[in-house]
């Protein structure tokens, strides 16, 4: 009796599907693509690289210079303490802001709210990172210090402080956190869910102690991407953060950071090639190297939590 093949006509006379090719040969669509990828990726890398070379020359005159003893030091014309201090507290305030609200938003667009308020909602979410952080430096300055700390709290602050400009600048990492939190447990299996509830558990505790840890890595991820948003922002720390050195515990006061230094000193005022203007890129090398570490820290998290389902 004949049988009808895969690859021709069957017994009816009917075609069956086309051959599939499993030689390995690549179609030459497929070349075209997967070089359009690799170019992609190697340009990203390339850019990264063109930076790096970019700072380094300028570093190079500037030590020459400048003394590493004088450029790490806490004092001075071109002390770097003093900034990265200033960055750090204003990036410190942000986290304990946008890390609470952004993972609350997350929990509760993944695991409670409704299909029809997720579409309004996330939107509106996401949305605060389409403002100009102009924007909300304007805001920090002509509302947060004045009415939020001064009327309100009663807080006697600097009209440019730190405490101003790292609350405004949590608000604007708050979506970057709730958007890939609430993605990464979105993405969790509803069968572990389902399990939990089986077992006598609540939403609140499937959430906290199933879903929360399945997606950690995701988790762990947004925190450190929003954690690199923040220590890169300019405009907000440039506005509403100070634009003197000052190494202090206190965030009622006003501290420079790096990245406005950068922008102060990269103004026009310092001529091209001078000691003054050469700082700025040992300052943008530092902070490249700060923001290396937090992305290699992020890869070890997310390599160490990852759980695949």
């Amino acid at each position: 009796m004949r049988t009808g093949s895969i690859h021709g006509a069957g017994p009816s006379g009917r075609t069956g599907p086309p051959a599939i090719d499993l030689s390995g040969r690549s179609r030459p669509g497929e070349t075209v693509i997967r070089s359009v990828l690799f170019l992609s990726a190697i340009t990203s890398v390339a850019i990264t690289i063109g930076i790096l070379i970019a700072l380094i020359e300028p570093v190079v005159h500037f030590f020459g210079q400048v003394p590493f003893g004088e450029f790490f030091a806490t004092e001075g014309t071109y002390a770097v303490l003093p900034l990265v201090a200033g960055t750090l507290m204003s990036t410190f305030i942000a986290l304990l802001v946008a890390v609470p609200l952004g993972l609350g938003a997350a929990m509760y667009l993944s695991e409670y709210a409704s299909r029809r308020s997720r579409k309004v909602l996330k939107p509106t979410v996401e949305l605060l990172a389409g403002i100009p952080s102009v924007v909300y430096g304007f805001f920090a300055l002509s509302f947060v210090t004045p009415t939020l700390l001064q009327d309100i709290l009663s807080l006697d602050v600097n009209f440019t402080n730190v405490l101003a400009a790292g609350l405004v600048l949590g608000v604007m990492v708050i979506p970057t956190i709730a958007s890939l939190a609430e993605d990464a447990m979105s993405a969790v299996p509803h069968a572990l869910r389902q399990g939990s509830l089986a077992m006598g558990a609540n939403r609140m505790q499937t959430t906290l102690r199933v879903v929360f840890p399945a997606a950690l890595s995701g988790i762990a991820a947004a925190v450190v991407l929003g954690l690199s948003r923040a220590i890169g922002e300019t405009m907000i720390v440039a506005l509403a953060a100070g634009a003197q050195k000052n190494l202090t515990w206190d965030p009622r006061e006003g501290m420079q950071t790096m990245t406005g230094f950068i922008a102060q000193t990269a103004g026009g005022e310092n001529p091209v090639g001078s000691t003054s203007y050469n700082a700025l890129f040992a300052v943008g090398l530092l902070l490249f190297l700060i923001t290396l570490v937090i992305n290699i820290v992020s890869i070890a998290l997310v390599r160490r939590f990852r759980q695949v389902y």
